[in-house]
């Protein structure tokens, strides 16, 4: 780990740092969210900044772009200290910050967004054909597919983000921050920004890269830093980043103990079983059973059918054919609601769309799926469902000022622990968790791992969907894997086939043997 590495120019000579922030400090009503902060960014570098949410990240960010004023410490750029007391001087200074939420105006085009506020004027009246040969200019330096003329509400997401950074590079920005800018984005799009990233390193434009997403971290990042709890713990070089070190980093514990979970050698009684399950389409009819205490993971490829089988069990979509049982009793499920009835719940992958009201309080997030048992003719025992809220806050270390904060105001980590909360506010003995740390940071996973084994250990049947293997391997007691639809392999228990990576993909591709089979 180093604290202050410097990097060579293309010709070996050591690079002046475009920025330095040192010592920054700031509290709010004197609480500190960064104490002592240092942070060294060089000339075309993609510097990855690192930490789960709470660390300082964002208050970091903003101190540099001038929506903060730091109470403490200083900013240089290019060697020379600079006073950022607004965002205006932070533009002024080379600096531009691209927000997870895009900040563009829709009805105009492409060329109005990127001047706005600052238009090119000839004497009294507006150089439009100055603006569109410069917007032009920059758009061809980006490689845009879209024009200068175009609408921007017109645009795909992806392409919005580039007319920001098109108006940021328009600013002579030397620094450029992106915060979770791959959020929205498809494969396909988050590809096409890399190419953009790195176009943009090539020019020796600095880039502040914040993700919680590591894959996104290992294609890109020069260096890495990382904040815990609004502290700097330090920086790693593109050679020394690894999984292991940037877990520790961030946690604070190795990540031999990230993954919580403690694989049975003796499954319990089996409490879920599926038989002949499916829509007839994506899903070909798929047998399997869940038993007590047991994390099973459900694995393959996009597209697979997981979700789709998954949502078969809870009742959420018809099925043309298949029986669900709970401890040995048929159930008769034809919705989510007779599914809850039995016991059952379900983590949908989608936590936004499909899973939280954003416009209602945590309090009633929390206990929406209880209400009618919290009810005695016709009136809801409010003293018992605030408890049961106030509870899975502290249980669930749910991150929050109070009980009336809206969902749509917390954190994705919290968002989640939040969703998972209320489906065990019913006590269910099968929970479905589609994809249940997509979208958070690693803080958040681990207190996520924890739940799901806490969970295990109290009996509970859980069937896990997730696209991460690593997860997969570290949390499943056994895992099935689907491809196009179909049930095709499964590892762990009493198969003598072990779960690892390489097997699920041997599964899932169906490419090659699986070692021990």
């Amino acid at each position: 780990m180093t604290t202050d590495i410097r990097a060579s120019s293309p010709e070996g000579a050591i690079a002046t740092p475009v920025l330095e922030m040192r010592g920054i400090t700031k509290r709010f009503h004197g609480v500190p969210a960064l104490q002592g902060v240092n942070l060294i960014i060089y000339p075309g570098e993609v510097h990855a900044l690192m930490g789960e949410n709470g660390a300082g990240k964002s208050t970091l960010m903003k101190i540099l772009a001038g929506a903060y004023i730091a109470d403490e410490g200083e900013i240089l750029i290019n060697g020379r200290p600079v006073n950022i007391t607004d965002p205006a001087i932070a533009r002024q200074s080379g600096i531009n910050l691209i927000y997870q939420e895009l900040n563009v105006a829709p009805n105009l085009t492409v060329t109005e967004n990127m001047f706005m506020g600052r238009e090119l004027r000839r004497g009294p009246f507006l150089d439009r054909d100055g603006m569109e040969r410069e917007a032009a200019q920059v758009l061809r330096t980006l490689g845009a597919s879209f024009t200068t003329h175009d609408i921007v509400g017109d645009l795909a997401i992806a392409e919005q983000q580039q007319v920001e950074i098109a108006r940021a590079l328009k600013d002579n920005s030397r620094i450029l921050v992106m915060d979770e800018p791959t959020a929205a984005l498809s494969d396909r799009e988050t590809e096409h920004l890399f190419e953009v990233i790195r176009r943009l390193r090539s020019d020796g434009i600095a880039i502040i890269y914040i993700s919680h997403r590591m894959e996104e971290i290992y294609a890109l990042s020069d260096r890495v830093s990382v904040l815990r709890d609004g502290q700097y713990i330090g920086s790693l070089t593109r050679s020394e980043i690894s999984p292991d070190r940037l877990v520790q980093m961030m946690v604070g514990r190795p990540m031999q103990d990230f993954y919580e979970h403690q694989r049975q050698s003796t499954p319990g009684p089996v409490v879920l079983e599926v038989r002949n399950m499916s829509d007839g389409r994506k899903v070909q009819p798929a047998s399997f059973s869940v038993h007590a205490g047991e994390v099973l993971g459900l694995a393959g490829l996009v597209g697979a059918g997981r979700t789709e089988l998954s949502r078969l069990i809870f009742g959420a979509d018809p099925k043309t054919s298949g029986e669900v049982f709970l401890n040995g009793q048929k159930l008769n499920i034809n919705s989510p609601g007779d599914a809850i009835a039995a016991g059952i719940g379900y983590v949908p992958e989608d936590r936004k769309d499909q899973g939280l009201f954003l416009e209602m309080s945590s309090r009633k997030n929390i206990v929406l799926n209880r209400l009618k048992q919290d009810a005695h003719a016709g009136l809801v025992n409010w003293g018992a469902v605030n408890q049961v809220a106030t509870d899975a806050v502290e249980n669930f270390n749910i991150r929050l000022a109070n009980l009336e904060i809206r969902a749509v105001d917390l954190s994705g980590g919290n968002q989640q622990k939040l969703l998972l909360a209320r489906w065990l506010a019913i006590k269910p003995r099968v929970i479905l968790l589609d994809e249940p740390t997509r979208g958070v940071d690693i803080g958040a996973k681990s207190e996520i791992y924890r739940i799901i084994s806490n969970l295990a250990a109290e009996g509970v049947a859980i069937l896990m969907v997730s696209s991460e293997l690593p997860e997969v391997v570290g949390m499943s007691d056994r895992v099935l894997v689907m491809r196009e639809g179909e049930l095709v392999g499964e590892l762990g228990g009493s198969t003598g086939r072990q779960i690892t990576q390489e097997n699920i993909m041997a599964y899932a591709t169906g490419a090659s043997e699986v070692a021990g089979s």
